[in-house]
């Protein structure tokens, strides 16, 4: 079984688990300078990664973010939404404060502080903090699939899950 995380944006994070190992563990780009092909080619490339057994974490969208970069997040996040269901494929829906709360026990932390607990706590470290977040997420999957000890925030942080 894997444990796949997404982490949507212009750079999504990509991360499987298998075997209780990092299979996968990269940044998605695109070449594409159009919108909405940009978000297309993402959610396409992303789907190449995809098998029909795994267990998908992609986080959720984050409402209070603002400015024109949000568009464009919601674009490619609802885009690999629908590329999931397309190929008939379920998946968990993570607010933003779940994945922190469950990486450092406190939901509302700066994406550096996360570096650390994650390097501590699993021993993955990556430059990409998409990267490190669809870690994270790809850990939940794990979780949520009771293939994991579970601290009491961690627990905490799961109910949250939709």
């Amino acid at each position: 079984m894997r444990f796949v995380g997404i982490d949507p944006s212009t750079k999504t994070g990509l991360v499987i688990l298998e075997d209780n190992k990092v299979h996968t563990a990269i940044e998605v780009t695109s070449k594409e300078k159009r919108d909405p092909h940009r978000f297309m080619d993402i959610a396409k490339t992303v789907m190449k990664y995809i098998t029909d057994h795994d267990v998908i974490c992609i986080e959720g969208f984050s409402y209070s973010s603002r400015g024109a970069a949000v568009s464009v997040q919601y674009g490619i996040g609802w885009i690999l939404r629908s590329e999931l269901i397309k190929a008939g494929l379920n998946y968990y829906d993570v607010p933003p404060s779940s994945v922190k709360k469950f990486a450092t026990g406190r939901g509302n932390v700066k994406k550096d502080a996360m570096v650390l607990p994650i390097y501590k706590r699993w021993g993955f470290e990556h430059s990409s903090d998409n990267v490190r977040d669809a870690f994270v997420l790809a850990q939940m999957a794990r979780a949520l699939n009771g293939q994991a000890e579970l601290t009491k925030f961690q627990e905490e942080a799961l109910k949250k899950i939709s």
